[in-house]
């Protein structure tokens, strides 16, 4: 029969207790659980599990069997019943298991029922006795209470009980009833004698010895505390030598070092209990981890730095020879001069990652410091250090980044400042960006002046018309211009697509995008005037790839390359994402094409118009912005100069202007010769041209004015179908800078006055 060995532990017969985890190894908690019934056996002294032997056990043990188990704070318990004695008479031990073979022992009834609930009672009196004493004693007592007999109550107790581990054999081996009783109560009567004994030597102890007692105590509480403030002041002290050799290393300027020596001396004083040690930890850290040593300016190889330009940026190439410029200039100067480089486009079109590319030719770090949704001056500026929670500003902490004193630094979205009530975050700039001021520019959270003049500033933005002018004053304007089809072309098959590849797990070369596909995920799937758009369907492309790859690879039919075929261009990407307006196929009266500079690239835009019966009310819809009404008026008026013959012709009719895609805000000035263009068309009752579009601004007294975004507007209109585009004659020279492949395919014509313009447009003459 299987075997449970205890230790230290009495048991007796006729009783239900909770057997833990810790008594049996999880073997044996396994054979519990398949076993009707087993015995448990002590042991004579406590051992590992395979180390026992025979002679280890004692000849008696109490047959038992497992009610139910329960976990209790992670520990498994058994409830089990306890049956007869019994007597060992052979053990056998093997692994992860012990059995016996035994016969059952009887009682010897030498005892009345009255004697025994006797000394039941009086064992329960002696247990209360000893509980009254202790924390929780009244709940314990209410427990002693509910013994139903003597063998429940000597179990429950048989831990706390004044006898050895031979006691406790005799106690179970005893065939008496009254031997055994006797000896259970003999038990707890020695364990209250003892209790008894110590309370009275307790009582008896001297005030002298308490004093003593007191004193040892005292002086044991006080050489704790001086070991730990021995530790502490080891620490501070290793903190306040580790910030003065700091300092020391530093190279700060004097006005500097003299600060950081003088916050060092308060950091001393302050402790490391001190309410302000934090702030004054966080403060030198800040400003001994700065690099204040003056970086010699490396020469730069600008034949590396131009191939490191062509590899990273496909087309580009004004922005480019700036840069190169820039680059000469200041490997000759040996330092950072002239004006401040402000990379415009729409986004995707490679401001930031241009600023990468440089901070890699010139082999400096780079920091990237986002502007975007700025509002607090302390932003740029820093917190002052009385402000709870006071920081560096962003300016500041980029350096800190950067760990050298002329890193390339990007100010992102320089555009998207904000001011508000909490200061000009764009004036605070001027300090940071003017290299007649940077040279000792004063972060309000470090108190001293830092030197700038040597970090190589470059600041992008989608748009110049949110930058104030004396903060654009102080900078050199770079458009970077949407790219053309073409380009975005040879950015995808050279760039993007490689990358996309190796971004998805794939190998160089296991995804193929055909040629007419790739131009068609340009034309169809994209709206830009960079190439992130083009990026993401590129991902998209080698995400679905991996997954077909992985699947033919599980079917076994593994394959070196994944095709891209047009007619799969639906199931991957979904239907087109682009909707770009095409010419119209039928010319009407009263309806002109113009073209519009958005920040995402360049659009046509249909300007429609319709007379009828009024009071002569001019009606314009479509959200236009202000500058856009301005240029309608303006347009209108020009008409009814040259159109009234009497007052009648406008004054009984009401104009309606509207612009489609009502619920998109539009506004600029190169609307006016489309808006006059549209309105002559409606009063002449001529048709606009077919496939033909225009742009440009027009004044009172007729003349036709510049417009910006000339590149763009091509684009759009070679985009749309257009065969014919007249341009302010002023823009003619940026002609130049519009690639060949936009110019080959379009009619330019230059126009000065709206003269020109109803005569290319409606072939007729005012």
């Amino acid at each position: 029969m299987l075997v449970i060995p205890v230790f230290d532990t009495l048991i007796l017969s006729n009783v239900q207790i909770n057997v833990q985890e810790d008594v049996f190894s999880q073997a044996e908690a396994e054979n519990i659980k398949k076993e009707e019934q087993f015995l448990i056996v002590p042991i004579k002294e406590q051992k590992e599990r395979d180390m026992l032997t025979k002679e280890d056990f004692y000849d008696v043990g109490i047959l038992a069997e497992a009610a139910s188990t329960i976990t209790h704070e992670g520990n498994l318990l058994f409830v089990v019943n306890t049956k007869e004695r019994v007597r060992i008479y052979d053990i056998t031990i093997a692994e992860n298991r012990v059995d016996a073979f035994c016969e059952a022992v009887s009682d010897i009834e030498d005892i009345s029922e009255q004697e025994e609930e006797e000394i039941f009672a009086e064992f329960k009196q002696y247990a209360e006795e000893l509980v009254q004493e202790l924390p929780g004693g009244v709940l314990m007592r209410g427990y002693i209470r509910r013994w139903k007999n003597l063998n429940e109550a000597v179990t429950n107790m048989g831990a706390y009980l004044d006898i050895d581990n031979e006691e406790r054999y005799q106690i179970m081996a005893a065939d008496s009833k009254k031997e055994r009783c006797q000896l259970m109560l003999e038990g707890i009567k020695r364990l209250v004698g003892g209790k008894d004994v110590r309370d009275e030597l307790r009582n008896r102890m001297s005030q002298e010895q308490q004093d003593a007692y007191k004193v040892m105590a005292i002086k044991r509480q006080m050489k704790l505390l001086e070991e730990q403030l021995s530790e502490l002041e080891e620490e501070f002290a290793s903190e306040e030598e580790m910030f003065a050799e700091r300092i020391e290393k530093a190279g700060m300027p004097e006005e500097a070092e003299k600060e950081a020596k003088r916050v060092l001396k308060r950091f001393a004083m302050e402790g490391s209990q001190g309410h302000e040690y934090g702030t004054l930890y966080d403060y030198l850290d800040f400003i001994t981890t700065l690099s204040w040593k003056t970086e010699e300016a490396e020469a730069v190889d600008l034949t590396q730095a131009a191939k490191i330009l062509e590899q990273e940026h496909y087309g580009l190439e004004k922005v480019k020879k700036r840069i190169l410029e820039q680059l000469a200039v200041m490997s000759l100067k040996g330092r950072q001069t002239g004006s401040i480089l402000l990379f415009v486009g729409a986004p995707g079109t490679g401001k930031t990652s241009m600023g990468q590319s440089i901070a890699k030719a010139m082999g400096r770090e780079y920091v990237r410091i986002s502007l975007g949704g700025i509002r607090d001056e302390a932003e740029i500026r820093g917190h002052r250090r009385t402000y709870v929670g006071a920081m560096p500003g962003r300016i500041m902490e980029g350096m800190k980044r950067s760990g050298t004193s002329n890193p390339v630094v990007v100010l992102d979205e320089i555009d998207k400042l904000v001011q508000e009530y909490h200061g000009d975050p764009a004036s605070a700039m001027l300090e940071v960006l003017d290299s007649e001021q940077n040279h000792a520019f004063v972060d309000h959270y470090m108190n001293v002046p830092y030197d700038l003049s040597n970090v190589f500033f470059i600041c992008t933005a989608n748009t110049t018309d949110g930058i104030p002018e004396p903060l654009l004053d102080r900078m050199e304007v770079i458009k970077l211009p949407g790219y053309t089809p073409l380009e975005k072309y040879q950015i995808g098959r050279k760039y993007l697509l490689p990358k996309a590849i190796l971004d998805a797990g794939l190998k160089k070369g296991q995804v193929a995008v055909e040629q007419k596909v790739l131009k068609k995920i340009i034309s169809d799937y994209t709206m830009e005037a960079g190439v992130r758009g083009l990026r993401k369907e590129l991902d998209k492309i080698c995400r679905h790839a991996a997954v077909k790859l992985l699947e033919q690879r599980a079917k076994g039919e593994e394959t070196e390359k994944y095709v891209v075929k047009e007619e799969a261009l639906f199931d991957i990407l979904g239907k087109k994402a682009a909707s770009h307006d095409k010419a119209l196929k039928k010319a009407v009266p009263g309806v002109a094409t113009g073209l519009a500079w958005t920040q995402a690239g360049g659009e046509i835009l249909f300007i429609e118009t319709v007379q009828t019966k009024g009071k002569g009310n001019i009606q314009i819809t479509g959200q236009l912005g202000d500058v856009m009404k301005e240029s309608a008026e303006i347009a209108y008026s020009l008409v009814k100069s040259h159109f009234a013959k009497s007052e009648e012709d406008f004054e009984k009719r009401d104009i309606h202007i509207h612009v489609p895609e009502g619920a998109v805000p539009k506004d600029g000035p190169s609307a006016g010769i489309t808006l006059f263009t549209a309105l002559t068309s409606l009063m002449s009752g001529k048709a606009v041209k077919k496939k033909l579009a225009m742009t440009g601004e027009i004044s009172l007294r007729g003349d036709v004015l510049p417009i910006g975004g000339l590149m763009e507007k091509l684009l759009a209109a070679q985009r749309a179908g257009i065969k014919t585009v007249l341009i302010p004659a002023e823009n003619e020279e940026d002609l130049r800078e519009v690639p060949k492949e936009v110019t080959g395919k379009l009619n330019i014509i230059p126009v000065s006055t709206i003269q020109e313009v109803v005569w290319e447009s409606l072939g007729m003459k005012l």
